[in-house]
């Protein structure tokens, strides 16, 4: 748990690692962020502050009144913050911002990048932050930066892998295919996060405890924000191109393959044709008996064969 708060103008922030020792310090208090927090740590900010703290499960949920709520005294704001696992698979985690007094509560159980960032501007910058609204304003402009390159470096990914469709090999229709799923799933784990952001900032400009100045800088992050929605429905739809044209890519070289097969096919007809007829056995046939019999069975297999490739190829089915 980190505790950031105010004296004489200049922020400081301090760490407690048990919840015994506890000790609120005198000053202003900004921002008190738990990461992985225990149920002890809960239960404590919960009764301190006379907190509604959500559970595991109702933060969870995905109905509108789950993901944000607001009474006389507080704001609770459940939303998706994109990351990856250990495994680098990428998912959404639920962090919870509660706004009670000026007071900042976050609660999240995953680190993430954009906090860091917020922590040291505001102890190097403790003009920039007067209360737990400025510090919720400046987390979403930062988040929503960060979303905005992830989705730019996606983009530049797309262009590649649009680009390199028709100059791929059958041995690396995998890899493609791998790196198509990939990048479908960042831009749709973006989105539905922008979405979640998005739904969120909307309801805090409704909002009559947030101050007009707060207002004015959140409308600036909605726009940039809806921006980034359709850039990634743009990407989305670039990469479903690029899936069409990829499966109509292979569709072709499997049309090639069956062509070719057709064609030796019919043209393998007519020696077949001929050795069969050699090959009955019937005890008067005529050409048995010649001398040169087998030598222009042979030939007129060979030219079978040669006269309908020679054919095909005129036709350019070869």
């Amino acid at each position: 748990m980190n505790v950031f708060f105010k004296q004489n103008n200049v922020v400081r922030r301090e760490s407690v690692n048990d919840v015994a020792d506890i000790i609120l310090p005198q000053g202003v208090i900004l921002w008190i962020d738990l990461l992985h927090p225990t149920p002890i740590e809960i239960s404590y900010i919960a009764k301190t502050y006379t907190l509604d703290i959500p559970t595991k499960e109702e933060r969870e949920e995905i109905e509108e009144s789950a993901r944000y709520s607001e009474d006389e005294q507080s704001i609770t704001i459940n939303t998706y913050f994109l990351m990856r696992n250990n495994e680098m698979d990428l998912h959404n985690e639920t962090v919870t911002f509660i706004l009670f007094q000026g007071i900042l509560f976050t609660i999240r159980y995953a680190d993430f990048k954009v906090f860091g960032e917020i922590q040291q501007s505001v102890l190097t910058s403790p003009k920039s932050f007067e209360d737990g609204f400025d510090l919720l304003s400046k987390i979403f402009e930062v988040r929503v930066e960060q979303d905005a390159d992830m989705i730019e470096g996606a983009a530049q990914l797309t262009k590649l892998l649009r680009k390199s469709v028709f100059e791929q090999d059958s041995q690396s229709h995998t890899i493609h295919l791998t790196k198509l799923s990939n990048l479908q799933e960042l831009n749709m784990s973006v989105r539905d996060s922008l979405f979640d952001k998005r739904r969120a900032i909307t309801m805090l400009l409704k909002s009559n405890k947030v101050e007009s100045d707060i207002k004015k800088d959140l409308s600036i992050v909605l726009k940039d924000l809806n921006s980034i929605v359709d850039f990634t429905t743009a990407n989305l739809t670039v990469l479903d191109n690029t899936q069409s044209l990829f499966t109509s890519q292979i569709n072709i070289e499997q049309n090639k393959i069956i062509k070719l097969f057709t064609v030796v096919t019919m043209a393998m007809m007519p020696p077949t044709l001929i050795g069969t007829i050699y090959g009955m056995n019937f005890e008067h046939m005529p050409e048995l008996q010649w001398r040169y019999g087998y030598i222009l069975t042979i030939g007129m297999m060979i030219i079978s064969t040669v006269i309908p490739i020679i054919y095909f190829k005129k036709k350019g089915w070869l």
